[in-house]
């Protein structure tokens, strides 16, 4: 701490009062205090002076400047006996309120009262040379007389009145702006108040033209669907008497065939199959897109199915320069999926790789990747797809321009119509291809971990040869099977014990299995219990809007204990019922 004294002053009487506030001003001016500063001090010293005297003591007043650690003016009143410290006065209170700290200090017989100021941020800290020039100014300047100290007062006060004045004058003017200001935002708040309701209007107008819109897409489907059933079915008819004609002509029983007969009757045999894929395809494409086309599934040997593609595939074979190979995958490769939609989605994609390879093979292959998902190959030396078109040969009806479409025929529906079985069974495509390098498909389908115990199961069906034949099979993987043969019965059982699993039929006396559904739907507590479907309808007698999302589907003639647990994790992964 560096202390500097500046000047020292003794009060007696009211007239010294007059001088202590001169140079309280005086010494605050020197150390470059502001204005309003030097009034502050000198209006302290002057008050507390008044309450200190009491017409028999005279007071000391010591002036030194602090420089260090922060700079401040500090003054001190002392003086020897007589009245105490004058806390609470009107001197102490206004002193408390003009400085920055007063403290007091006294023993039995000296009294001491300390003024601390706080010197501006922005005055520089007051070096030894600039203290003495302010000592030596204090010391020659001439104390002016108690009139000119009133007028200075004076001065003061009307310098202070003009300033509040004019913070005054400023505030009404921050006052007039913030109001205009106010009227501005409150007329852009109605704007934006305004805008915003249009938009909403707007934005409801939308919804309810999505909405319309949405309905009318799916009338759309709908129409197009019962479009697709109906001509299928018009359809089928024709092309199964062209190919049993076709049969029955080429029977070794019949009557015999020159071989141009032979080969021309095979002709339309093997068109008639290939138009009644394609209808098939088209059917199912369009219910695969409205939903009512479902996996059911099953435990399927992929030995059995590769087995069963080279024996109706080998007759597409061109003879000569393309050669089909389907490796045999490694043993006990079982999976459960649907085999009907597998067996649809490589002969699609096998077919696709016969069309368009005019030397070389094609190839399929099948084992269980890294990632433990089956994988289905197929590969072949084909002209290839170029890059750009990876992603349209996913789209309904398109077809990649390519010097090979004089002589092959198609409709752009295999690959969109495999990509939608794959994702029906919960895998999908990957192509990868380029022109003059072939094409290589990638059917992935993922292996589940299925439950390993299916708990307490309700089973709902009328036909008792079933029901025996179904508990035995799950006999191992179920803790206790309730069986009831009708709807109504089977409501009451579940709402009185909620199983762990429902397997449901769905043609039943009193209440049938889509009524049953739509029934537990609503309760809290039946509608998160897990449904499987088990009849033996096949897909296109089913009505799948009715059966909704949260319900898996097994078809009476595949089913199996993983079948069973596979279908109890679909049918958990959607929700129950």
């Amino acid at each position: 701490m560096s202390i500097e004294n500046l000047l020292k002053v003794s009060v007696r009487s009211e007239s010294d009062v007059f001088l202590l506030r001169q140079r309280g001003r005086e010494v605050a001016r020197v150390i470059g205090m502001e204005t309003q500063d030097q009034t502050r001090v000198a209006t302290a010293l002057s008050d507390l002076a008044r309450d200190v005297l009491d017409g028999e003591n005279w007071v000391s007043v010591s002036f030194d400047v602090i420089t260090r650690p922060s700079p401040v003016l500090r003054i001190q009143f002392a003086w020897h006996g007589g009245r105490d410290v004058p806390r609470g006065q009107v001197g102490w209170a206004s002193a408390t309120r003009l400085m920055t700290e007063v403290k007091a200090e006294h023993t039995e017989a000296d009294r001491v009262i300390v003024l601390v100021k706080r010197l501006p941020s922005a005055v520089r800290v007051p070096s030894r040379s600039t203290l003495a020039l302010a000592r030596t100014t204090l010391a020659e300047s001439t104390p002016s007389s108690a009139l000119d100290e009133l007028r200075a007062q004076n001065e003061e006060l009307l310098s202070a009145l003009e300033s509040l004045e004019a913070k005054q004058n400023e505030l009404v003017r921050l006052n007039e702006e913030l109001e205009e200001t106010n009227h501005g935002v409150m007329a852009l708040y109605g704007e934006i108040t305004e805008e915003l309701e249009e938009t909403n209007r707007g934005v409801v107008a939308l919804y309810a033209e999505l909405d319309d819109k949405s309905r009318q897409l799916k009338d759309a489907i709908e129409a197009r669907t019962r479009f697709w059933a109906n001509v299928s079915h018009e359809l089928r008819t024709p092309i199964n008497s062209v190919i049993g004609l076709a049969r029955l002509l080429l029977d070794p029983a019949a009557d015999p065939l020159t071989p141009e007969q032979r080969q021309q009757t095979r002709m339309v045999s093997d068109s008639g199959e290939t138009l009644l894929a394609l209808v098939n395809e088209l059917l199912d494409s369009a219910k695969a897109e409205s939903g009512r086309l479902r996996p059911q599934l099953g435990t399927v040997d992929v030995r059995a199915v590769f087995a069963q593609l080279r024996g109706t595939l080998r007759p597409i074979v061109p003879a000569g320069d393309v050669e089909l190979v389907i490796e045999d995958p490694p043993a006990d490769s079982v999976l459960v999926t649907d085999e009907t939609m597998l067996i649809r989605i490589l002969r699609n994609l096998l077919s696709n790789g016969v069309k368009f390879t005019q030397h070389g093979e094609v190839r399929l292959a099948a084992h269980v990747g890294e990632d433990g998902q089956w994988e289905f190959r197929v590969t072949d030396t084909g002209i290839g797809i170029p890059p750009e078109e990876h992603k349209l040969v996913f789209e309904e009806f398109h077809q990649v321009p390519n010097p090979m479409q004089t002589r092959v025929s198609g409709t752009g529906l295999g690959l969109p119509y495999a990509r939608r079985l794959a994702e029906l069974l919960g895998g999908d495509l990957r192509l990868h291809s380029a022109p003059g390098e072939g094409t290589e498909v990638v059917l992935v389908l993922p292996v589940h971990d299925k439950p390993a115990h299916l708990g307490r199961v309700l089973l709902v069906d009328d036909d008792d040869a079933f029901r025996a034949v179904f508990r035995r099979m799950i006999a191992d993987v179920a803790t206790d099977v309730r069986e009831v043969t009708d709807g109504e019965t089977a409501l009451l059982v579940a709402a009185s014990d909620p199983p762990d699993v429902i397997f449901l039929d769905l043609t039943m006396p009193k209440l049938n299995g889509y009524d049953c559904l739509a029934a537990m739907r609503p309760d809290p507590v039946l509608g998160r219990v897990p449904v499987i479907v088990v009849t033996s309808l096949d897909s296109e007698e089913i009505d799948h809007a009715a059966l909704g999302t949260g319900v898996a589907l097994l078809h009476k003639s595949r089913l199996s204990v993983d079948a069973v647990l596979d279908g109890l994790r679909h049918a958990r992964g959607r929700g129950g019922a």
